[in-house]
């Protein structure tokens, strides 16, 4: 412990970064857990779409959906959900809606933005597509 002391005294940037890292990791790990936005696994996903009729939403360029996507998953463009113009899902309210994105950063911001207007069963893919490709579950180019 007193080394640790010593190299904190000797190396106070460094130390003070290492502290931040460490808080910040606690706080989003906390926030992640706290959201109502529920995560999936790929396997859950698949789960949900089976079992619950969920409906996956890719948020990704339209190039990229173009590529390759989930079956029967709907597109969203980027500009659309940055609007919060959710028109074309309101028929889907009632059921489990799932945001994809590559890695499942920017379908977190997505899904909240959901949830706060009214898609109370918002979910997103925990890694996105990354993680769907990783499982070796199909994806669709029609």
């Amino acid at each position: 412990m007193n080394e640790l002391m010593i190299f904190a005294g000797n190396h106070p940037i460094l130390s003070t970064v290492w502290v931040v890292l460490v808080l910040m990791i606690i706080v989003t790990s906390v926030q992640i857990k706290m959201s109502p936005v529920k995560q999936y696994s790929p396997q859950e996903l698949t789960f949900a779409v089976n079992k619950e009729d969920a409906v996956v939403v890719d948020i990704r360029s339209e190039n990229e959906f173009n590529k390759g996507r989930i079956i029967d998953a709907k597109h969203l463009g980027t500009d659309k959900a940055n609007k919060n113009e959710f028109a074309s899902l309101e028929k889907f309210k009632d059921r489990p809606i799932i945001v994809v994105c590559n890695a499942g950063i920017s379908a977190q911001k997505v899904a909240a933005q959901l949830f706060k207007a009214g898609f109370t069963k918002a979910g997103l893919l925990k890694g996105g597509m990354n993680a769907w490709l990783n499982a070796s579950l199909p994806v669709t180019k029609k």
